[in-house]
């Protein structure tokens, strides 16, 4: 049983991380539980993989090295880091907050992990690299050109990933993970806003015109493809998009949860925000030859787990903070 550490593990993606690989290996969580979104929803993501005794939790910051030197110890074989300081928007504001995290976070991760011996690290970039569009679908080889200083933040922590590779030896991946969701998904994307409203019937606001496509990738492909990176090292060094591989507007998102939903919301069109991407679309052929993936989850098949999960959820008061 390898004993496997998972930064921001109480996080939506990093909590699916660690309940599918505390199957199997010994799980250590470390998580800050910042309240950018509410605290009590990763309590409760907490609670769901703690129920498995292969996970230990300790709460901590990356930016406290010496606390990840403590984590990150010689038994640690495998690392992946899922913490972050989310959202594009905030990042406008505050373009220090996601420097400090995820760029001097990521180089305490990375110095921790390399002294520690660790066989693999793997990283949660993030399509907001690319930033401006030259061509869709985005392939690797796509010039990064970030429109936000969350997404420079993340192409920076990439670079330090290929350093750590090339120059020490610690062996890396980077994943780019193009707009991740599915049930425990954080509060503050369009499709837990979209929902929330249309479950009340409620006015929907659109940034721009609705026109604007993304990629969505459902949280099961996210997981099966972390959890293939503990059996290879076909992409030790690499960085390789991981996405559905279609896009859909704004506008058809929209019209999907109507029809989902049985919802009477009319849309608020609003002036766009800075930092938002145009567009993204993910080629993931580089991902599919070097460790086999294939999303499996269609946006349709997507939307309803997650409003099937949403309102059971709402059912149960599991929904506190922004979303109650």
């Amino acid at each position: 049983m390898s004993k496997v550490v998972i930064t921001g593990g109480a996080g939506f993606i990093g909590s699916h991380i660690a309940e599918e690989i505390a199957k199997e290996h010994e799980v250590v969580v470390i998580d800050n539980l910042d309240d950018y979104y509410s605290p009590g929803l990763k309590r409760q993501n907490l609670e769901i993989i703690l129920a498995n005794p292969n996970v230990r939790f300790i709460e901590g910051d990356i930016t406290d090295l010496s606390l990840l030197r403590r984590v990150i110890d010689s038994d640690v074989e495998f690392v992946f880091h899922e913490a972050a300081q989310a959202g594009v928007r905030i990042s406008v504001e505050d373009p220090f907050k996601p420097n400090n995290i995820n760029v001097l976070g990521t180089l305490n991760v990375l110095k921790a992990s390399l002294d520690a011996g660790v066989e693999r690290v793997i990283n949660a970039s993030s399509s907001s690299v690319y930033g401006k569009v030259q061509y869709l679908p985005f392939d690797e080889a796509h010039p990064t050109m970030p429109v936000s200083p969350y997404g420079v933040s993340k192409l920076a922590a990439e670079h330090y990933y290929r350093v750590f590779y090339e120059v020490y030896g610690l062996p890396t991946v980077s994943l780019r993970y193009f707009t991740v969701y599915g049930p425990r998904m954080r509060p503050d994307l369009a499709i837990s806003i979209f929902t929330k409203k249309m479950l009340a019937n409620e006015p929907i606001t659109v940034f721009g015109d609705g026109n604007q496509t993304r990629d969505f990738t459902y949280i099961d492909d996210i997981v099966r493809v972390n959890r293939r990176l503990l059996e290879t090292d076909a992409a030790d060094g690499r960085v390789m998009n991981i996405g559905g591989g279609h896009r859909i507007t704004v506008n058809d998102l929209i019209a999907h949860l109507r029809e989902i939903t049985g919802s009477t919301s009319r849309v608020v069109y609003s002036d766009k925000q800075k930092g938002d991407a145009e567009h993204t679309l993910a080629d993931v052929e580089l991902a599919r030859n070097l460790v086999g993936y294939a999303p499996e989850t269609t946006i349709t098949d997507g939307l309803i787990r997650f409003v099937e999960w949403y309102t059971a959820a709402r059912q149960k008061r599991l929904l506190p903070g922004t979303l109650a």
